[in-house]
């Protein structure tokens, strides 16, 4: 409908230049937003007040001529101007209405769209050091990431899912440290225990196993343990693929895989690092001090310049992930998404700024990110601070064993990224209306239940009777449940073009708020056969549009609760 409203305005704009009315250089963004209050209407513009300064008109004078101008349309019952100039337009019942028969003849592919054209996007997210079972913050980016994902391959983008493993550096050393530890009889409150060592339970699970001489089985290798505590790499090698293959399994039961699994280790074992330092010392970006290699990103926009060599050796973290990056941009993906944590967010800047002074191309604000804020675990009102499995911080796996699958995606993935998160376990578990995941579950297990009854009472759905009488879906309530499903494939593209999930998650909701009102005032099973198909099939149009949305969010959509 939105659509049809704005193909008539263009054609009102088009006869208004015609007839001299407007400049003929005058090339209006025409917008198109939903009412709040149905009272005015179904749709508005302010398309009369854009355009008044230039066509030297007052506001209600040219939304007067815009409406004079608008094509004949059996789509629109009626035209009302609001205010100092707004455009209200209400909806005919029956074009309303079609939106049931488009729905029911798309099924899971209304909503989807290819406004990507095939277009390739890398989305990398998680991407966690593998020296530790995932964290709740690993979980709402898993949860964000995924969601986006599927949010882009929805409206036709080519998506490759990416998961970065940090397995080099200090911390993995400190993971092998702690598991040697460990393998040798020493606790954390020992006095040889590592400074910096890992104190959860997992590190004991770890140690015992490479002890036994075990062989761990993870995406890309298969480690076999030697079982000599003296052996700190062949301890570093085992510890290492033990946890990765724990958080491939936390993601699996998470509902999430990826299609490229890139070790950090591997951008030095391919010569990767030392040829991108070569590369920005050859463009005269760099300059020794104070026996460091500086990289000038001032010169690109960032704050102040980055070491990029220490004093003592080895490279800082930043300078692998430019290389990270290079790599990415070579592999042909020219839009990239990086889903990560707050905490990454000074790396953005200084990242981009090594990128560019690499000049091979790459644009300025390449790559996109998505930085999602810290979540806090309650339960009762008081935050959950600590798993016992993890030592120190709550669990993906926690969370999941606590509230199941559906309402810890749900809950991660419903908020802006960019706003803090509280994970209230006792409403992910309840089963109330308080509760969105159930609320919009429960929407879509009344609708088949209602199909049920209907097959149940001998009355099984007629669908082409339905169809032919859609028109009679005319209450306030059905007018209000019809108006949110045409809105579906403009959330999609939205949500896709703007990276927010989350606005997939409210319109989901929303839209139940809307079906469980209807529910309420308007009956479905009513004697006459036509009425009660076009309710039925206003039904089952809900369930599927229910079903399309909740699976973007990687949310099952059950029949019965």
């Amino acid at each position: 409908m939105k659509d049809t409203i704005i193909s008539l305005l263009e054609g009102a704009v088009a006869a208004l230049k015609h007839q001299g009315v407007l400049p003929s250089d005058l090339n209006p963004t025409i917008k198109v937003d939903p009412t709040k209050d149905k009272a005015h209407g179904d749709y508005a513009t302010n398309l009369a007040l854009a355009m008044a300064k230039p066509a030297g008109m007052k506001p209600r004078e040219l939304a007067e001529a815009v409406i004079n101008a608008l094509p004949a349309s059996d789509a629109v019952q009626k035209t009302e101007i609001a205010g100092p100039g707004f455009i209200n337009f209400f909806a005919a019942t029956d074009a309303a209405a079609q939106i049931v028969a488009q729905v029911l003849d798309c099924g899971d592919t209304f909503g989807r769209s290819m406004i990507g054209k095939g277009k390739k996007v890398q989305v990398e997210f998680v991407s966690a050091n593998p020296t530790g079972p995932l964290h709740v913050g690993h979980g709402r980016g898993a949860a964000i990431g995924d969601c986006l994902c599927r949010l882009l391959e929805a409206t036709g983008y080519d998506v490759t899912r990416e998961f970065y493993y940090n397995d080099a550096g200090a911390q993995i050393k400190n993971l092998a440290l702690s598991v040697q530890a460990r393998a040798k009889g020493f606790g954390p409150d020992d006095a040889s225990w590592p400074a910096d060592g890992y104190r959860g339970e997992y590190i004991v699970d770890v140690a015992n196993d490479y002890m036994a001489g075990k062989t761990v089985t993870a995406d890309d290798r298969e480690v076999s343990a030697i079982g000599d505590p003296n052996d700190l790499d062949a301890i570093q090698a085992f510890a290492v693929a033990w946890l990765r293959r724990e958080q491939d399994l936390d993601l699996k039961a998470f509902g999430v895989e990826f299609d490229v699994y890139f070790l950090e280790s591997s951008l030095y074992g391919d010569g990767k690092v030392e040829a991108t330092v070569e590369k920005l010392i050859s463009g005269g970006h760099t300059y020794e001090q104070d026996g460091a290699l500086w990289l000038r990103t001032t010169d690109f926009g960032d704050d102040k310049d980055r070491v990029m060599r220490k004093r003592e050796g080895g490279y800082t973290y930043f300078l692998p992930d430019v290389a990270y990056h290079l790599d990415k941009w070579q592999r042909g993906f020219n839009t990239v998404i990086n889903e990560q944590g707050a905490d990454h967010h000074s790396t953005v800047t200084r990242v981009r700024a090594g990128l560019q002074a690499l000049e091979v191309g790459i644009p300025k604000g390449w790559p996109d990110y998505v930085l999602h804020q810290m979540v806090m675990v309650t339960r009762s009102g008081v935050e959950v601070k600590l798993s016992k499995r993890a030592g120190s911080y709550v669990t993906v796996r926690d969370l999941i064993d606590e509230v199941g699958r559906d309402a810890t995606r749900f809950f991660l993935a419903a908020r802006r990224a960019d706003s803090q998160l509280t994970f209230d376990i006792d409403l992910a578990r309840s089963q109330s209306n308080d509760n969105p995941v159930y609320y919009i579950q429960y929407a879509h297990a009344r609708v088949c239940s209602m199909l049920r009854k209907a097959q149940d009472a001998d009355q099984p759905f007629m669908h082409d009777l339905a169809l032919e009488n859609l028109a009679l879906l005319d209450s306030d309530q059905e007018k209000a449940v019809l108006n949110r499903l045409a809105r579906f494939p403009e959330v999609v593209d939205h949500a896709a073009k703007n990276r927010e999930p989350q606005q997939v998650a409210q319109y989901l909701l929303d839209l139940a708020g809307d079906f469980h009102t209807c529910y309420n005032a308007v009956k479905v099973m009513v004697d006459d056969d036509a009425t009660r198909n076009a309710r039925l099939s206003l039904g089952l149009a809900t369930r599927q549009v229910l079903r399309n949305g909740l699976d973007l969010m990687g949310v099952s959509a059950p029949e019965e609760m």
